[in-house]
This record gives structure tokens, sequence and C-alpha cells, in this order.
């Protein structure tokens, strides 16, 4: 197959401002929703007995999160207050967002809410979450005939 390259000036400057808009568009974060959907950054551990979330949220109060472990769905949400500004200060570069923040996500099986522990400790939020004893594996044994 014959592919055609394009060498003309005025290409390369297309090329240019396709990936500016691509790298534009790939950072737009909707106004009503300040962090993404991605926000906070979570990990998921799981073994046969529990499940691990790590969630980073650097500068969020205990007091401004609430996590809820409703079946197999863990829901985290909290809100990050806004920054002292100097009056006289105007803004010059601003990647940090403030307002409300809410993240769900779906746990492989069940979860003992009632035994369910969250440790916060220098931005990281570390909820170990045990499996449910009804959803945990039986090991079967097996009689000889």
């Amino acid at each position: 197959m014959y592919r055609r390259t394009f060498n003309l000036p005025w290409w390369r400057e297309m090329n240019e401002f396709q990936r500016d808009m691509n790298r534009l568009f790939s950072s737009y974060v909707p106004a009503r929703s300040p962090f993404g959907a991605g926000y906070p950054a979570m990990n998921l551990w799981v073994n046969d007995e529990e499940a691990l979330v790590t969630a980073e949220i650097p500068g969020v109060k205990m007091d401004d999160m609430d996590i809820s472990v409703i079946g197999e769905t863990l829901t985290l949400k909290g809100t990050h207050a806004q920054e002292d500004i100097p009056e006289d200060a105007s803004c010059y570069r601003q990647e940090r967002s403030s307002g409300a923040f809410s993240r769900t996500i779906e746990l492989p099986f069940r979860v003992d809410s009632e035994k369910v522990e969250a440790v916060f400790d220098k931005g990281v939020l570390r909820v170990k979450m045990p499996r449910a004893e009804h959803d945990k594996p039986k090991k079967i044994s097996i009689k000889a005939g």
C-alpha cells in the first residue's frame, strides 16, 4: 500500500495545531466538576479476605470527608477548602481546584461494612474493607466414593 506523506510547511503547522488542540481538550475539566472524573486518584488491592483502597487527597481535612460502603460500592465524598489569596494578588497559574468532589468505585465483592477501617495520614486515605463472611469462597471437601 502506498502512503503519501506531506512535507509542505502549512501541513506541519496544521499538525502542530491539531496536537495543541488535542492537548487543550484532553486537559479540559467541566465547570460542574472541578476535579474531573478520576479525582481523587485511587488504587484498589484485593485478596480472598479483604479489599484495600488508597486515595490521594492532600489538603483535605478529615472532617471534610465522608466514606460510605453499601454492598459492593465504595463512595468517597469531600470538600477542598478554597485557599486564602492576598487581596492584591492576581492569578498567574491555577492548577489546584477547590470545592466538592465525589468518587464511587465498584468492589469485586461484598464487604462487612461494620468492620471497615479508614486511616488518613499525610494526605493519603487508606480504607481497609474485610470481605463479608457469606461472600468468602468456601472450600468443599471431597469424600471418596
